[in-house]
């Protein structure tokens, strides 16, 4: 079974896509923002936008975060943004971030996030981010990692107030927590936790989920399985499924030859591919053993992987809740 492209936020059987109401909620607030930023002037936005600008005002806040505490302005204007969790909360906040690295330059900023962020400058990769190019926005906020970004942390503090999540890979609700108290909406981070858990919710309520499930994803000629702490497989345990068992090494994911394709079974399998309409993504070695995989689904990956937050969240979601509906 293929899972259709959602060029739309999907609907769900009661008539509500919590991914479209997520999306028109923060288009109102980047408005408001934008209308708020335009009378007055942003602490910390000074032309060299130091962190000793954030600090000298009243205004400022101190953030704790993996290198320490930093003084950050009280409301950020113009936020740089280093990782996919911290460039989907950004926008799910109601802040549209100036620059934004990406897993892919080629690729731009994810087409999940909405036409807003398609405005969003590209600084560079995640693995590496250009200095110069985040210089020339002048920001008043970086949110990096220190698992990838440690040797610029220098760098780009002199640039502007900078905060690091400890890893990507951390529990991406953490994650989520820490970028809403940088950005000084903490409450409203929290929030939108909540709603994303009342949408596990609901869809284990309404189709009372059992059963395991599996998300596989191709690459450089292997299939990596992702597990119950990563961002999908959480997702997927979030709404009722259970990860089938394996030693996860202490990490979200694992890699497995293609000729171990038979260890990936599960109830339901989830595979990612940049083209849900494209049956031949699908790996041959799982398509070689057809029989062995019959509830399997191509899901989109720049949101199943790369969607990281609470955008991403209700997205994934959304293609759960498609694909229960059609195997009840």
């Amino acid at each position: 079974m293929v899972l259709p492209r959602p060029s739309s936020p999907s609907i769900s059987p009661s008539g509500r896509s919590p991914m479209l109401i997520r999306l028109a909620s923060a288009s109102v607030a980047v408005a408001l923002s934008v209308a708020l930023s335009a009378c007055t002037t942003g602490v910390g936005s000074a032309a060299d936008g130091s962190e000793a600008d954030a600090s000298s005002s009243s205004s400022a806040r101190t953030v704790a975060h993996a290198r320490g505490e930093t003084a950050v302005p009280a409301a950020p204007q113009r936020v740089v943004v280093l990782e996919p969790v911290a460039l989907d909360t950004t926008i799910a906040l109601g802040i549209v971030p100036v620059g934004a690295a990406v897993l892919n330059e080629a690729a731009g900023v994810p087409a999940y996030l909405g036409d807003e962020a398609a405005s969003i400058e590209t600084v560079g990769t995640v693995t590496e981010p250009d200095v110069e190019k985040i210089a020339s926005l002048a920001p008043d906020l970086v949110i990096g990692t220190e698992s990838r970004h440690s040797a610029l942390y220098d760098q780009l503090s002199a640039v502007a107030p900078t905060v690091f999540l400890a890893s990507q890979a951390d529990p991406w609700k953490d994650n989520v927590a820490l970028v809403g108290e940088a950005l000084g909406r903490a409450d409203e981070a929290t929030a939108l936790l909540a709603d994303y858990q009342a949408r596990c919710d609901e869809i284990a309520s309404e189709f009372d989920v059992s059963g395991t499930a599996q998300l596989i994803r191709p690459r450089d000629g292997l299939l990596t399985l992702y597990g119950p702490e990563s961002f999908a497989g959480s997702t997927l345990e979030c709404v009722g499924f259970e990860t089938p068992e394996r030693d996860w090494e202490d990490s979200i994911s694992v890699d497995l030859s293609p000729e171990k394709v038979l260890d990936a079974t599960a109830d339901q399998v989830f595979v990612t591919t940049t083209d849900v309409s494209d049956e031949s993504t699908t790996p041959e070695a799982i398509s070689d053993n057809a029989s062995a995989f019959p509830e399997l689904h191509l899901v989109d990956q720049s949101y199943w992987i790369t969607g990281v937050g609470p955008l991403g969240g209700l997205a994934v979601l959304d293609d759960i809740e498609g694909v229960l509906s059609r195997t009840r």
